[in-house]
């Protein structure tokens, strides 16, 4: 009896300490998800950049359930949580998934350029294997640096196609209100006729009781 209750007090022991340690790995799961460069979704599945859209979707769904907020006490695993279904929708969209991959590609060749070799080289290529920092390290760095860049010119161009809007809208409003201002001129310019009209007939009339021959060249105004 003695040794069955040592030996489900050590089975607790280390189911406990399981947990424990499940916990411990999801809570630097969602640190590593964090820190990801967050316009790299490869960087933040941390999956390769050759992986089909079945890896990736695989991946997704076991980090996902690993990660979720519901069995993860990290305060900020919502967001890491939210940062992978970001990722798994860009790598499913096959538009923004083949424009990531050509920056990369165009990282890759200015890196294995700088490093004289031909841009035809693989990853497992031995001249990559003893380099410091390590290949993945400087291909990743060399990606973001790009990517970095690429975002840069998008936000340009966005905030240029906002300005023209804006310019564009100014200059109808400009025309609209011109418009409007005409139009408050000539019904002005009307009402001041009328006055006018009226003003001349009064001096006509005051003026042929006095026998005024220039009345009738007013007249003919």
């Amino acid at each position: 009896m003695q040794s069955t209750s040592n030996a489900s007090g050590t089975e607790d022991i280390e189911k406990l300490l399981s947990r424990e340690a499940t916990a411990f790995q999801r809570e630097l799961e969602v640190e590593r998800i964090l820190k990801a460069f967050k316009l790299n979704p490869y960087e933040v599945l941390d999956i390769s950049e050759d992986a089909s859209p079945e890896d990736i979707k695989k991946k997704y769904r076991q980090l996902s359930l690993f990660i979720h907020p519901d069995k993860t006490p990290h305060a900020r695993a919502p967001d890491a949580f939210d940062l992978l279904k970001k990722a798994e929708s860009e790598l499913s969209d096959k538009t923004k998934r083949e424009e990531l991959d050509a920056v990369i590609n165009q990282a890759r060749s200015v890196l294995l350029k700088s490093l004289a070799l031909p841009t035809t080289t693989r990853d497992d290529d031995p001249r990559l294997k003893n380099l410091s920092p390590s290949w993945r390290q400087q291909l990743l760095a060399k990606v973001k640096e790009f990517l970095i860049d690429e975002e840069v010119r998008r936000r340009k161009a966005i905030k240029m196609n906002l300005a023209n809007e804006g310019l564009e809208a100014r200059k109808k409003e400009d025309e609209v209100n011109a418009k409007k201002r005409k139009a408050e001129e000539d019904a002005q310019w009307e009402e001041n006729r009328e006055q006018r009209v009226g003003s001349r007939s009064l001096l006509c009339g005051y003026r042929r009781d006095n026998l005024d021959p220039s009345c009738c060249n007013m007249d003919r105004m």
